[in-house]
């Protein structure tokens, strides 16, 4: 296992110095300044994980993932309610509220707009029982979290064997420094 590891370890470090240039021609600082001339497209996006996944439908995916995030809403919404509603029997009824207090229309006009919201002056987390959707921490069970908006009504107790992913931690604790990720197995 020890000489896998080092042989895993020098391909990596032979990959990363042949990859590495010290071609400062155009760089930010040179007189040309970087090279934006070439054709960018975007392929995928996926602020909030799963959501893309479950609410737009399969022949819409690579518009959904095209399409920037400010001409989501009025593009998908429609699309995320009904597969919503198709989904879950807690938003069955007209009026019917998640324990956010949102009904299907709001809720999926929330999540057709897909982007990762930051708190830039209080707690970032998916949810931690007050804040929610003020960011995202490492540790934060994402999936436990979209599945009780999507299937546990207004105080989270509908549908109970939905509404949970039964993955409760990381398989490894995260570093407690830059990056924070944990470990490679």
């Amino acid at each position: 296992m020890k000489n896998l590891k080092n042989i895993f370890t020098v391909l990596l470090i032979t990959l990363v110095a042949f990859n590495c240039s010290n071609d400062d021609d155009a760089g930010p600082n040179s007189p040309t300044g970087p090279d934006f001339t070439g054709t960018y497209t975007q392929k995928d996006q996926m602020g909030r994980p799963a959501v893309n996944t479950v609410f737009v439908s399969s022949g819409s995916k690579d518009s959904f993932n095209t399409t920037i995030p400010s001409n989501q809403n009025a593009a998908f919404q429609a699309m995320f309610e009904a597969n919503l509603t198709g989904l879950s029997p807690a938003y069955a009824n007209p009026g019917d509220q998640n324990a956010l207090g949102l009904d299907a229309p709001t809720f999926t006009g929330l999540l057709a707009t897909d982007v990762l919201n930051v708190s830039l002056d209080g707690t970032t987390t998916f949810y931690d029982g007050t804040n929610v959707l003020t960011g995202r921490a490492l540790a934060d069970d994402v999936i436990t979290v979209e599945l009780l908006l999507i299937f546990g009504g207004e105080d989270f107790s509908e549908n109970p064997t939905l509404s949970n992913d039964n993955v409760d931690a990381n398989d490894k604790s995260f570093s407690t420094s830059f990056p924070y990720l944990a470990s490679p197995w």
